[in-house]
């Protein structure tokens, strides 16, 4: 079974920044595109963003575009999320999914998604 992990969450006050990373536990197709998406207690788990194999193509929610970036370096098997100008609204647990192909009107969906971390809390406070 394939394993995501996720770390670098944590509290951070409102425009502060957070790397989140989200390292696989082996190299599979099921492991090549990423995304990460996030949840609060009551909400539905939104999207945030999403990178193919390459670093080439990535996708992003309205809410955190031009504020997150997406990255990954494969020699670590690792997929990034540098997170800038935090908003009390960002406040969520964060989660990396992974699946094996990149597909712009898919990448938002999380039931296309194989693999699942459990998960990294940030929180940002006002």
């Amino acid at each position: 079974q394939v394993q995501l992990v996720e770390s670098g969450g944590g509290l951070v006050q409102a425009g502060g920044s957070l790397r989140l990373s989200c390292a696989a536990s082996e190299r599979t197709f099921s492991t090549y595109s990423r995304g990460w998406f996030r949840q609060t207690p009551g909400k539905e788990r939104e999207f945030v963003a999403a990178i193919n194999w390459s670093g080439g193509n990535t996708v992003y929610a309205d809410s955190v575009q031009g504020r997150f970036t997406i990255s990954r370096d494969n020699r670590k098997n690792t997929v990034y999320l540098q997170m800038n100008s935090l908003k009390p609204d960002d406040t969520a647990v964060y989660y990396c999914a992974s699946r094996e192909t990149f597909a712009v009107a898919t990448m938002t969906d999380s039931a296309r998604y194989r693999y699942w971390g459990q998960g990294t809390q940030v929180t940002v406070s006002s």
